[in-house]
Parts: structure tokens; C-alpha cells; sequence
């Protein structure tokens, strides 16, 4: 059985995590209010290094937490919701691209009540899912960025789209890997009665 996560919220991750969460609103309003693509494009390269460092100063330096194990995947979500479907609401992907995201993404939540019922609340998130999440944070601001009407503006945009249909195709591995997963909890954990999950969590308060 893996170690618990220490039960602490004032980390170095935990703040870039709310960090990111608080800046959601922001790029809205810079991309659909402002029309400020510069300011969006700079909120989109930061949450994507810091969706990197996050985890990696959680690592190295020890500072893994229960509320990073829920908050980190949480903002992730959020933002791969928010961005493409702002980023559709401009004009600047299809929607296609977008529902494919949300479809994928509606489905993963769809298993959440399966883990619950076999007292997990989430399964580790993989080095791939991570990767494919970093490609598409990586390919849309530079989509953005190629809305300019320039040679480079082009050539980014086309970079970036690069990036894109690599994170696609990464994604939808990652979620065939999760059901993996999923099929191999449901066939060999139990499920727990209400006397055991609350046996559990005293145990893992204990």
C-alpha cells in the first residue's frame, strides 16, 4: 500500500496550484473581454510550466500533500475545459477539438462513483496523462499566437497545432490507460460497506 500523503495545505505546489485556479477567470476576461491575446498567452505558458513544476517540487523536495493529490488534477480539468472552450467561443479551434476534450473528460468523471465505491476517491495520475496535458497547456498558447497576421504568427500557430493533435491522441491514450486501471480495481478490490470506508479514514487519520 502506498504511504498517505501528509495532511498539509501551505506548500510550494499548493500555491501554484490555487495560483493557476485564480487566473482561470482572469484569461477569460483578457481573451473574450479585452481582447488582450499578449496578457492570455502569458497566463497560458505560465500555467503550463507550472503545472510542470508543481509536481516536480513535490518530489524532489518532499512536499506532496492530500489536498495537491486532489487540487493539482482538479485545476487541470478546469483549465482543459476553460481554455479550448474559450479559445472555441473566438474562433481560434473548432469546436469539434473541444467537445472531444469535454466527452473524454465527462467520461473520466463518470468513474468517479465506481472508485467510491471501492474507497478510492482517485487514481494515481500517470506520467502520461501528465504529458498529454502538458502538449495541449504547450499547443494553445501558441495557437494563440498564431492569430497574428505574420509569417511567425504562422509558423507558431503551426507549431503549436503540433503540439495540439499530439496532446489529442495522448489524451485519449491516457484515458484508455485509466480504464485500464479502472477494470483492474473493479475486478480485485471488494467494495466497501459504510463500516469499513469509515474504519479506513480512521486509519488514515490515525
Amino acid at each position: 500500500m502506498e504511504p498517505v500523503p501528509p495532511d498539509r495545505v501551505l506548500t510550494v505546489p499548493n500555491l501554484l496550484s490555487a495560483l493557476r485556479l485564480v487566473l482561470i477567470p482572469v484569461f477569460i476576461y483578457l481573451l473574450l473581454v479585452a481582447h488582450a491575446h499578449g496578457w492570455a498567452v502569458a497566463i497560458l505558458m505560465f500555467s503550463g510550466a507550472s503545472d510542470w513544476a508543481d509536481g516536480k517540487i513535490a518530489r524532489s523536495l518532499n512536499q506532496s500533500s492530500r489536498l495537491g493529490v486532489l487540487l493539482d488534477p482538479a485545476v487541470d480539468r478546469l483549465y482543459m475545459v476553460t481554455v479550448p472552450v474559450v479559445l472555441a467561443i473566438s474562433g481560434i479551434v473548432p469546436w469539434w477539438f473541444v467537445i472531444t476534450l469535454i466527452v473524454r473528460d465527462a467520461l473520466l468523471a463518470a468513474t468517479l462513483p465506481l472508485l467510491r465505491s471501492r474507497g478510492l476517491t482517485a487514481l494515481p495520475v500517470t506520467y502520461f496523462g501528465k504529458a498529454a496535458t502538458f502538449a495541449l497547456m504547450s499547443g494553445f498558447p501558441l495557437v494563440l499566437l498564431g492569430t497574428w497576421d505574420t509569417l511567425w504568427s504562422r509558423v507558431i500557430g503551426a507549431c503549436g497545432w503540433g503540439f495540439l493533435i499530439w496532446g489529442m491522441y495522448a489524451y485519449l491514450w491516457s484515458f484508455v490507460l485509466y480504464a485500464v486501471q479502472m477494470v483492474l480495481v473493479m475486478r480485485r478490490m471488494p467494495k466497501v460497506t459504510h463500516h469499513a470506508a469509515t474504519a479506513r479514514k480512521a486509519g488514515e487519520h490515525g
